[in-house]
């Protein structure tokens, strides 16, 4: 079973930044993909930005050039560096990870970004 556990959100006001992180633990292969979803109240679900194990990233357009994602595969850990952040950004963040087939979940952290 994998453990994830987001840590890290808070209230900002807009053009702020906060710094999310994730702790994995548990049993996962140790080639995996890590990821960031985020849910807005009335939304849909929706990916953020992932990383492989390798270091290849990817992002949602709507975070590009303005959110970082990291990881440290020593500490089985994942950072979401968030800048220039935006009303729009509010909602719930879930850290995930995938390994042998199977997409885990963290119970997730509240930013609320004020205008």
């Amino acid at each position: 079973q994998v453990q994830l556990v987001e840590s890290g959100g808070g209230l900002v006001q807009a053009g702020g930044s906060l710094r999310l992180s994730c702790a994995a633990s548990g049993r996962f292969a140790s080639i995996n993909t890590m990821e960031w979803y985020r849910q807005a109240p009335g939304k849909e679900r929706e990916f953020v930005a992932g990383i492989f194990t390798g270091g290849s990233t990817n992002y949602a357009a709507s975070v590009k050039g303005r959110f970082t994602i990291s990881r440290d595969n020593a500490k089985n850990s994942m950072a979401l560096q968030m800048n220039s952040l935006k009303p729009e950004d509010t909602a719930v963040y879930y850290c995930t990870l995938m390994s042998f087939g199977s997409k885990f979940w963290g119970q997730g952290t509240q930013v609320t970004v004020s205008s």
